[in-house]
């Protein structure tokens, strides 16, 4: 049984489809490999599936983005501008720094400090007390605070207390005359 040729058009059955993708991704993929190796090219393929998957081949020679740049050069076609790399670079800044707080706030629990010389010591020992400090600070601040609403408080009791002594005495008096 030989080959035939088939026309080219959209296979109708999803199952078909699906199963035809996959065959033909294989062999381009195997393809772009063998002609990255054979003639030392450098191949870049992305392939996107009906599911949204994405598969891809990149040569061991090259990076995407090299070929993306190349690709801009010749074509003369922008793909991105210098907004998106901003942004992309801005990304990554936010990322270290996110990575250096997690850090730091792990040292701050005690952890991972085994690796801190003296001087990141002390550092992280002067952070910590000047924490303490504050958390003493605030709840110093509270108790005041929890003090003074409990004086209001033994006040107002001591102002019912009268009230309703007074309120008793004058219905004792109401009492006896009735």
């Amino acid at each position: 049984m030989g080959r035939c040729k088939i026309e080219v058009k959209r296979i109708e059955k999803s199952s078909n489809r699906q199963v035809t993708f996959l065959k033909r991704k294989n062999g381009i993929l195997k393809k772009a490999k063998e002609i990255s190796v054979l003639c030392d090219s450098q191949v870049s393929i992305i392939l996107s599936s009906e599911s949204g998957k994405i598969h891809e081949y990149i040569s061991p020679s090259t990076t995407l983005i090299d070929v993306l740049d190349r690709y801009q050069r010749a074509t003369r076609k922008t793909l991105w501008d210098a907004e998106l790399e901003s942004l992309s670079n801005e990304i990554d800044t936010i990322k270290k720094e996110n990575e250096n707080m997690e850090l730091q706030l792990r040292h701050l629990k005690g952890k991972n400090i085994t690796s801190l010389n003296f001087n990141e010591l002390m550092t992280l020992e002067d952070s910590l007390e000047n924490g303490l400090t504050g958390v003493r600070d605030k709840m110093k601040q509270v108790h005041r605070m929890v003090k003074r609403n409990g004086e209001i408080l033994e006040e107002q009791n001591k102002e019912l207390d009268l009230f309703l002594q007074q309120h008793m005495a004058v219905e004792d008096v109401g009492n006896m005359h009735a």
